[in-house]
């Protein structure tokens, strides 16, 4: 096996195969990154029982072949190279790598050992890579990171005739962003209104897989529609970049009634402003300390308030409330900046119903798009 590359494109598609490596694994030949070698191509993969990813760019082949090695030495070799091309090659169980007069040597690992990878549903229908990466950003903070309940770590998939609804939950806060997308032929979602079909996801791993295909212009997606919540794998695929994910068991709890703030006040506010005050503010907020935003109608302002006794921070902002004269609420700084930062757009709108109750963030207007449900503290001090 022996093959010639561009430096960038072996360490792009090695970064973006290593994604899907184990932090640390038990059986040494996951921790291994898998590279085959054919006419003008080469495929670097990576797997650990959850996630699959392989990766294609071009290359001048000498002679075919595959190759088992060590993954995060490779990336490491990777972001050391000189510039220039690299060549590889197989020499006996030592595979080499050179360029700009450096040569690297690596140990190889027992291909045979290696499992074979999931293979991907076929395609369901396709999505603006760009937007998917985005709309995964928006709801992926609001998942939770406690192992110890999985399904709270997962972003939910939902699809439903043209449109795709992602969600993630943590039970403090509560995230959905409204997407559209296009149905393949044949399937329920393109001959119309039906069944839906979901499918939980790992958080963190959907947004590497999403961000690592966000430049492919259109990203197919591929899911089986019986199986059910729980089980079963989901296929991400654009250019020459494919990702299989393991679905999580279970499905997120229903967030209709949860939205549903009959009777709220409403504050609008500059979204960017506020995100740099809270930012600001919350430097003298102790870890259990909230943020407090406190809206006064009459005054047409919104004060952000951190901090207590001597150690305080404020900072008054334009803002406009409506169906109250005042509204205080409070938040986890960290929590709110998660929201807030999710959001694009210039305004925001603020659903509130009172302290230590569910407030609404979502963009100013008609329409869903994404929306960020937090919990505010029951204590204003």
């Amino acid at each position: 096996m022996e093959f010639r590359i561009a430096r960038a494109d072996l360490g792009e598609a090695v970064a973006r195969a290593a994604r899907a490596l184990p932090a640390r694994t038990p059986v040494p030949v996951l921790g291994g990154l898998s590279l085959t070698a054919g006419a003008g191509w080469l495929t670097v993969s990576g797997f650990d029982f959850e996630t699959a990813a392989r990766v294609g760019t071009d290359a001048e082949t000498v002679s075919e072949g595959r190759v088992l090695v060590p993954g995060r030495r490779l990336l490491d070799i990777c972001r050391v190279l000189p510039e220039g091309p690299v060549s590889c090659r197989l020499e006996g169980s030592r595979f080499t790598v050179e360029a700009g007069g450096a040569r690297f040597g690596l140990s190889t690992l027992p291909h045979e050992e290696y499992p074979a990878p999931p293979q991907a549903p076929p395609v369901y229908g396709t999505v603006d890579a760009a937007a998917f990466a985005t709309a995964v950003g928006q709801v992926a903070v609001a998942a939770g990171r406690d192992d110890t309940l999985p399904v709270l770590t997962g972003v939910q998939l939902r699809f439903e005739g043209e449109e795709m609804i992602l969600s993630a939950c943590d039970r403090y806060r509560y995230a959905v962003r409204h997407l559209g997308w296009t149905p393949a032929a044949g399937t329920g979602g393109a001959e119309g209104p039906g069944r839906a079909v979901e499918a939980l996801l790992p958080a963190r791993r959907l947004l590497e897989a999403a961000r690592s295909l966000a430049g492919c212009g259109t990203v197919g997606v591929g899911i089986d529609p019986s199986a059910g919540a729980g089980g079963g794998v989901v296929g991400l695929e654009g250019g020459r970049t494919r990702t299989v994910l393991r679905r999580l068991e279970g499905r997120l709890p229903g967030y209709g009634r949860l939205f549903d703030l009959a009777g709220a006040a409403v504050a609008e506010v500059g979204c960017g402003a506020l995100t740099e005050a809270v930012r600001r503010v919350a430097v003298v907020a102790e870890a259990s300390s909230p943020v407090r935003l406190e809206f006064r109608a009459e005054e047409g302002s919104v004060a952000v308030r951190a901090g207590f006794g001597d150690d305080v921070a404020a900072e008054r902002l334009p803002a406009v409330l409506h169906g109250c004269e005042e509204a205080c609420v409070a938040f986890n700084p960290a929590y709110l900046l998660d929201a807030l930062n999710s959001f694009e757009g210039p305004g925001l709108r603020l659903e509130l119903l009172g302290a230590g109750q569910r407030v609404l963030l979502g963009a100013p207007g008609a329409g869903v798009g994404h929306r960020h449900l937090l919990m505010s503290v029951k204590q204003l001090v």
